[in-house]
C-alpha cells in the first residue's frame, strides 16, 4: 500500500512566504468569528500582491469582525512592514448549502486523508519534520536578532535517499548589505548542523540564485490554499485536493483530514501499525461518508477497527476535538501535523488490555 521511493524531496515554506501570509490572515479571521460566535461559519480566501490584498469569501456569523484590521495584525505580527491597499467582499452564506449543513451534514464532497508513522515522535515522516524546523529555524533566527539580516519569507527542501538527508536547500530572504558567503556560513553552523549533522557530508544549497533581497508581497502573489502538500505530509501520501485554511469545521476538507490524522495517529501511537493511511469520502448535505478505509504498512486492513470506534459524522468530529475554537491562526504556518497541543494530535489513552488484545488479534 506505501511507495516508498528511494529518493524523494519534501518542502516547507516560512510564515513570511506570500501564500503563507494569506493561509495566516484567513485563519486568523476565522479565529475572530469562532471567538464571538463558536456557530460561525466561514469560507475565506485572502489574495494578495505587490501593495494589494483582496479578503473575499462566505460567512455565516453573528460576530462583528474588522477583516482589513486582522489583516494588518497578521501582516506586521510575521515582520513585513510593506504597506498594503486591502479590498473586502465578503458575502452571506448561500441557503442551498446551509440546508445540507444544518441538519448535521457535510459542508461538501470530497476526499480527506490521514497518515502517521512511528519514524519520528511527532509521527510523521523525518524529512517533512526536519523541513518545517529548518524554515521555522529561519523565522527564530531573525525574531531572535542572532540573524537580523534574515527578512520574513523563505523556504527549504529536504531531500532523503535511502533513508538519510542527501541534500538541505534553503532560499532565505535577507538584507541587501549582507554576503552570500555570510549568509550561508551563518545557516549552515546555526541551523543545519545542529538539525541535520555534519553539513560538509551533505549536498546544501543556500540561496542558489545568489541574491533574495525582495520578497512576500514586494515580490509576489499569494493565495489561500496554495500550499496543501506543505500543510500536511509533503507529497509522501496523496491529498484529496481540499485546502485547510479559512474554512470552518463544518467542511470536511479541514476537519476530516484533521480526524484522519487523529486516527491514524492514534493507530501508531497505540502500537496497531508502523504506519497508518485513513481514507475518507464525503458527499455534500450527507452526515455519515461514503467511505472510511484504513490500512497499515503492509495493506493489512485496519477498517473495521477505525469504524467501530472513530465517528466521521461532521458533527460528532467537531465535539470529539473540540473544533469550534479559535486555534486554526497557529495551524497556518509549518503544517498543521506534528505539532504539540492541537487536538487531532492527542493521543487518546485506552485500556492496556485492549491494546493488548488488538495485537494478539493481529498476529493471529
Amino acid at each position: 500500500m506505501f511507495y516508498e521511493p528511494k529518493i524523494f524531496t519534501t518542502e516547507s515554506v516560512t510564515s513570511g512566504h506570500p501564500d503563507k501570509i494569506c493561509d495566516q490572515i484567513s485563519d486568523a479571521i476565522l479565529d475572530e468569528c469562532l471567538r464571538q460566535d463558536p456557530k460561525s461559519r466561514v469560507a475565506v480566501e485572502t489574495f494578495g500582491g505587490h501593495g494589494k490584498l483582496m479578503i473575499g469569501g462566505e460567512v455565516t456569523t453573528h460576530a462583528d469582525v474588522d477583516y482589513a484590521a486582522i489583516a494588518r495584525r497578521v501582516y506586521a505580527d510575521i515582520g513585513h512592514k510593506d504597506a498594503l491597499d486591502i479590498t473586502v467582499h465578503v458575502v452571506k452564506q448561500s441557503p442551498d448549502i446551509s440546508q445540507g449543513v444544518d441538519t448535521g451534514g457535510a459542508g461538501d464532497q470530497g476526499i480527506m486523508y490521514g497518515y502517521a508513522t512511528n519514524e519520528t515522535p511527532e509521527r510523521m515522516a523525518r524529512a517533512v519534520v526536519l523541513a518545517h524546523k529548518l524554515t521555522h529555524g529561519l523565522e527564530e533566527l531573525r525574531k531572535s536578532g542572532r540573524a537580523d539580516w534574515l527578512r520574513p519569507d523563505g523556504k527549504a527542501q529536504v531531500t532523503m535517499a535511502d533513508g538519510q538527508v542527501q541534500t538541505v536547500l534553503i532560499s532565505t530572504q535577507h538584507a541587501a548589505d549582507i554576503s552570500q558567503e555570510e549568509i550561508a556560513a551563518t545557516l549552515k553552523r546555526e541551523l543545519i548542523t545542529l538539525l541535520v549533522g555534519d553539513a560538509e557530508s551533505l549536498q546544501v544549497l543556500i540561496n542558489p540564485t545568489g541574491r533574495f533581497v525582495q520578497g512576500g508581497f514586494e515580490a509576489d502573489t499569494g493565495l489561500t490554499g496554495r500550499k496543501i502538500m506543505v500543510d500536511t505530509y509533503g507529497g509522501l501520501i496523496p491529498h484529496g485536493g481540499g485546502a485547510f485554511s479559512g474554512k470552518d469545521p463544518s467542511k470536511v476538507d479541514r476537519s476530516a483530514a484533521y480526524m484522519a490524522r487523529f486516527v491514524a495517529n492514534n493507530m501508531v501511537a497505540r502500537g496497531l501499525a508502523e504506519k497508518c493511511f485513513v481514507s475518507v469520502a464525503y458527499a455534500i448535505g450527507r452526515a455519515e461518508p461514503v467511505m472510511v478505509e484504513a490500512v497499515d504498512e503492509h495493506g493489512g486492513s485496519l477498517s473495521d477497527k477505525v469504524r467501530s470506534e472513530f465517528d466521521f459524522r461532521p458533527q460528532a468530529i467537531i465535539e470529539r476535538l473540540q473544533l469550534r475554537r479559535p486555534i486554526y491562526e497557529a495551524t497556518a504556518s509549518y503544517g498543521h501535523f506534528g505539532k504539540a497541543g492541537l487536538p487531532w494530535e492527542d493521543v487518546e489513552k485506552v485500556p492496556v488490555a485492549s491494546v493488548l488484545a488488538a495485537q494478539s488479534a493481529q498476529i493471529v
